[in-house]
């Protein structure tokens, strides 16, 4: 029995788990009790109850959906990565400005759409503007894609990289319904 437990707490430390939304900041890409995959090899593979990566395998990249550690208390956090190390980054309006390029924005099917890195993904814009400021060695800054409804980096700065736990793949519960979206 002992040793199921052990298996089961290093496949959720390191391979793969599941996180349950709980509030609007990332709506309309997920919603509020939707369930959401979280491959936790993603960006390395890290040790059992310490929680630090032993094996980095790759960075975090703007675009990608992320599930982290908040910086400001013990919950989790899921969040859009918008910069990472050595980016020179600026928000107004909701809108980002990456490296001195506007993020594109496109309006259609009823809403804003943004194409951040490989990414195009559903938004909504406001909040507080941001920067411009270069993105400190080690660190990434996260926003919710409900920018004008969102507690994020641009309130409570930059993450560490040990901070982020996995890259969020798809929803695959939502309203008590089987799906499998794509993040």
């Amino acid at each position: 029995m002992g040793v199921a437990a052990a298996v089961m707490l290093m496949a959720r430390t390191s391979l793969a788990d599941h996180y349950v939304v709980p509030s609007g900041s990332m709506e309309p890409t997920v919603q509020v009790g939707d369930r959401i995959l979280v491959d936790k090899r993603a960006f390395g593979i890290r040790l059992p109850v310490i929680d630090t990566y032993i094996l980095p395998l790759a960075e975090p990249k703007p675009g990608d959906v992320v599930v982290l550690a908040s910086p400001e208390n013990d919950s989790t956090l899921l969040k859009r990565v918008v910069a990472g190390p050595g980016d020179m980054i600026a928000v107004k309006g909701g809108r980002v400005t990456l490296n001195g390029l506007k993020a594109p924005v496109t309006h259609e099917r009823g809403g804003a759409w943004e194409a951040l890195g490989e990414t195009r993904h559903p938004l909504r814009l406001g909040g507080p503007d941001f920067g411009p400021v270069r993105v400190p060695d080690g660190h990434y800054l996260v926003m919710g894609d409900n920018r004008g409804n969102s507690h994020d980096g641009r309130l409570f700065g930059f993450v560490a990289r040990d901070a982020i736990r996995g890259r969020a793949v798809r929803v695959f519960l939502r309203n008590g319904d089987f799906t499998w979206k794509t993040l």
